[in-house]
C-alpha cells in the first residue's frame, strides 16, 4: 500500500520528476497535491497532474518514480471531467521549476468547478479553503462557469442544469 502523501513527499515526487525529464515540461498539479502545497491540507491521497507535453519518456519514469516513493500518482485534471476554457496553461500559479520541468497550479477556479461538480465531502471543504485562502472568488466562480457552460454538452456524462444549481448553490446566483 502506497503512503499518503505530504509536502515533502510531493516535493520529493517533483524533483523526481524533474530528473527524469528530458524536455522542458509543464506539470500541473490538481487537487490534492494543491491543498498540500497551499496548506489546507495535510495530506494527499494521490499526487493528480497534467503534463504538458506528454512525453513517452516521462510518462514510462512515473511507475519508478511512485515505487520508489510509495506514492500514488494520477494523470486527471480537470478537462477530464468539465469544460476548462482554452488559455488555462497560463492562469495557473507557479509553484517551482525542478530541472526541465516547471510546476504550476492547475488554473484554480477549473479545479473549483470540478469540485462543485463532483461535489463530494472532501471537494466542499476544499471549495471552503480555496474561497477562505483568497484563491477564488464566488463571481469568478460564476463567471467562469458561465465561460464553459455552452461547452457542457461535450460531456454527457454531466447534467447541465444539476451542475448550474450546485454553483449557484454554492456561490450565488
Amino acid at each position: 500500500m502506497r503512503e499518503l502523501a505530504d509536502t515533502d513527499r510531493i516535493a520529493r515526487f517533483m524533483k523526481a520528476l524533474g530528473e527524469a525529464a528530458r524536455e522542458e515540461t509543464h506539470a500541473h498539479l490538481v487537487g490534492g497535491a494543491t491543498a498540500v502545497l497551499y496548506g489546507w491540507r495535510a495530506t494527499t491521497i494521490d499526487v493528480d497532474l497534467k503534463l504538458v507535453p506528454e512525453s513517452d519518456s516521462l510518462l514510462r519514469a512515473i511507475p519508478q518514480i511512485k515505487e520508489s516513493l510509495q506514492l500514488n500518482v494520477e494523470l486527471a485534471s480537470p478537462p477530464d471531467f468539465i469544460p476548462v476554457p482554452d488559455g488555462w496553461e497560463d492562469r495557473g500559479a507557479y509553484v517551482r521549476r525542478e530541472g526541465r520541468v516547471s510546476f504550476f497550479h492547475f488554473d484554480i477556479y477549473a479545479q473549483a468547478l470540478a469540485k462543485v461538480e463532483r461535489g463530494h465531502a472532501r471537494d466542499v471543504e476544499d471549495l471552503d479553503a480555496m474561497v477562505e485562502y483568497g484563491l477564488v472568488e464566488p463571481a469568478r466562480v460564476r463567471d467562469y462557469f458561465a465561460r464553459v457552460e455552452p461547452q457542457l454538452y461535450r460531456f454527457p456524462a454531466l447534467d447541465p442544469a444539476s451542475f448550474r444549481r450546485a454553483v449557484e448553490e454554492r456561490f450565488g446566483g
